[in-house]
């Protein structure tokens, strides 16, 4: 039976962040945004293992971000882009997993996965499936600027979505699909399995999965998630009154 397993490329920097240390290490709601992932796959049953792809000699890494985890390892593998830190990790893993285990390749930037969001992306797919990703059907009208920030285009929305992660998929596709067209630098998992002729699902995500990448979403992120426990605690002592 195919087993799950996590893929946090993290190699990064994000200059757009405008911060000296990676957005990866900065804080939110008292830990690093790493981290806020890493617990959540850590707490799931069905995850096996759970692998941090971060960068040679990475000044910013320290063994403490990972005390009392149990399934998470590090591999020190990764490069220029993104694509290529996943298809590191990939080969990192193979004597590892299994040819048919499905990956979950997540942005580290992206704190605000909850369990609820990755049962919903494993449930989603069957074995005749060959994968899927989270994502969020654009609710804004999109223009097309030209040169000069002039509007040249509106792009119709509809059946248009904004891709979010973990994407899932198994470890020898998805493997060979990065090798085969990773200097067409895909943006994301999907794009070059799209690229090998294949069609993954959309799985509706989250808001508060939104990925961490100029300052104010540090404070957009910490108000979703904070939302999101508040409602979550809301609930549960509602079950607990019909008891």
């Amino acid at each position: 039976m195919a087993k799950y397993h996590v893929l946090i490329p993290s190699a990064g920097h994000g200059a757009r962040m405008q911060s000296v240390t990676p957005k990866q290490y900065l804080m939110l709601n008292g830990k690093p945004l790493l981290r806020h992932a890493i617990d959540v796959f850590e707490a799931m049953p069905e995850i096996t293992g759970i692998t941090i792809v971060i960068a040679d000699k990475d000044p910013y890494w320290k063994p403490a971000l990972l005390n009392q985890c149990h399934k998470t390892r590090v591999v020190s593998v990764g490069g220029e882009t993104r694509a290529t830190s996943v298809l590191n990790g990939l080969n990192a893993i193979a004597t590892s997993v299994n040819a048919d285990d499905w990956i979950l390749v997540h942005d580290a930037a992206r704190p605000g996965i909850d369990q609820a969001m990755i049962d919903r992306l494993i449930n989603a797919i069957s074995d005749k499936d060959v994968g899927a990703i989270l994502a969020l059907p654009l609710a804004d009208t999109l223009k097309r600027a030209d040169a000069n920030a002039l509007i040249n285009e509106t792009i119709p929305r509809e059946k248009l979505w904004q891709a979010q992660t973990p994407q899932i998929f198994r470890h020898s596709e998805l493997q060979q699909a990065l090798t085969t067209h990773l200097q067409r630098h895909p943006t994301d998992e999907a794009q070059a399995m799209e690229w090998m002729g294949h069609q993954p699902k959309l799985v509706l995500g989250d808001l508060k999965n939104m990925k961490i990448t100029y300052p104010q979403d540090l404070t957009v992120v910490a108000a979703l998630i904070q939302a999101s426990l508040i409602n979550t605690k809301t609930l549960s002592l509602s079950d607990t009154g019909n008891l």
